[in-house]
């Protein structure tokens, strides 16, 4: 018998849980769906869905399970929660930056966050960046600091330029 995730992130949607999932599942390498539930005609004067359409979809990205509800228009994704992908190189970063951006808020990126084509959050991150913000000598981390808040994208690069400027 499979344990049961501890926790697992419940995201909400107005009606767009299976395509959202699909479109992370098609992301996220050894990733997949894992179930789809359906409402019936049980608590409808509650949910207000038709019967027979999805309710809920369960998928797991590379090991992190997530389910997506599909519960109306009532409640909307902001800034306030948001996944961070720790990526080991710019190749990752540029990856998940152009795959998960597409179709999303282009207003809503900076410094890493990017905001996807269903209002969810991420935080694109390299893990040298944070290995960079914690150098301890501060002026070095500080120079990272400056040049990663002019950025939208992280570029490693110029994270590495700036920690050896003058």
């Amino acid at each position: 018998m499979q344990s049961i995730q501890k926790i697992t992130p419940c995201l909400w949607f107005d009606r767009q849980a299976e395509e959202a999932a699909g479109f992370y599942t098609a992301i996220f390498p050894n990733s997949k769906i894992l179930n789809i539930s359906y409402y019936g005609e049980a608590g409808q004067d509650v949910h207000g869905q038709a019967h027979g359409t999805v309710m809920t979809v369960v998928f797991d990205l590379d090991g992190q399970e997530f389910t997506a509800l599909n519960g109306g228009p009532i409640f909307k994704f902001n800034e306030a929660i948001s996944f961070q992908i720790n990526c080991d190189d710019q190749k990752e970063v540029d990856y998940y930056w152009e795959k998960l951006g597409e179709g999303g808020d282009e207003k809503a990126r900076q410094c890493g966050w990017l905001k996807d084509k269903y209002g969810v959050s991420w935080q694109v991150v390299p893990v040298v960046l944070m290995k960079m913000l914690n150098d301890l000598d501060k002026q070095k981390s500080q120079k990272v600091m400056k040049a990663m808040l002019q950025m939208k994208k992280i570029d490693i690069s110029e994270l590495h330029r700036a920690a050896v400027a003058e």
